[in-house]
């Protein structure tokens, strides 16, 4: 599934061919997407001319004049830019045509994704306004998951991955960030002292900057290219090593579930 580093490194790949760029033809060839694909969405684009391109959390916001395209990437979907006349793929589901030649398409095998149009401030909209802090911004910080793990028994790590108190911080980059921290991924959040949690936000703020600085080596891939980031390219410690020995101690990495999501961690440096 792509996590915050892939659609932040989707946002700077293709952001320098997108931005100021008129839309002269929208071509839907699946409309049917987790949501599905407005009628009205060529009418809405054609003739207008995208602003810049950002990102909050997992959602990648294209403004124009009266609203902003938000675009979310599911569990198998991707942005690339292909020129005009590129035939599309099983999956390449909708197209923006580009006045630079240049073709936005969507390619999402599962439809996990979607496409959605937003009038006025987009932050307002349901999907976005619950959402916490940027975890590579100023507001996140250990003070914050200190005062609001207070009293939560739920463990760490799902309390790590819930994005009403950090958006992006997915299961691979907990899984890191817990092991860079010193901090066992089951223990109850509210048991977690402020220093700890210190640590854990300056870790999770290395895990996240260090994967999109990776991503960065891949940019070329969403012009022309598959469209795919290199995912999760960083050298792991613990995240889907179960059973191997930990690079900082040897030990071996135990492997659990956790929160319906499967866990690693070393019992020797974790605790």
């Amino acid at each position: 599934m792509p996590e915050l580093p892939e659609v932040e490194t989707t946002r700077r790949g293709i952001a320098p061919l997108v931005e100021g760029q008129e839309v002269t033809e929208v071509i839907v060839r699946q409309p049917r997407l987790r949501t599905p694909v407005p009628s009205e969405l060529a009418e809405w684009l054609v003739g207008q001319r995208f602003g810049e391109l950002s990102r909050r959390a997992k959602y990648l916001l294209l403004p124009i004049a009266d609203g902003h395209l938000l675009w979310h990437l599911g569990m198998s979907g991707s942005l690339r830019l292909v020129p005009i006349g590129t035939p599309p793929r099983t999956h390449d589901h909708v197209d923006v045509v580009l006045g630079n030649g240049q073709v936005l398409r969507y390619h999402d095998p599962r439809r996990f994704g979607f496409v959605d149009f937003v009038r006025g401030d987009p932050h307002a909209d349901t999907r976005l306004a619950r959402l916490g802090p940027e975890p590579l911004s100023d507001a996140f910080t250990g003070e914050l998951l200190f005062a609001r793990s207070r009293k939560r028994r739920v463990a760490i790590k799902p309390f790590l991955m819930d994005n009403a108190n950090v958006v992006g911080v997915g299961n691979i980059y907990a899984s890191e960030a817990l092991f860079m921290a010193g901090i066992d991924p089951r223990r109850p959040a509210g048991e977690t002292s402020l220093e700890e949690y210190e640590r854990l936000a300056e870790a999770s703020r290395s895990v996240l900057a260090a994967a999109i600085e990776q991503g960065g080596t891949t940019l070329r891939d969403f012009v022309g290219g598959d469209g795919k980031p290199g995912y999760f390219a960083q050298r792991l410690n613990v995240y889907g090593r179960g059973g191997e020995p930990c690079r900082e101690c040897g030990h071996e990495i135990m492997s659990l579930v956790l929160g319906q999501r499967a866990s690693c961690f070393c019992p020797h440096c974790q605790s």
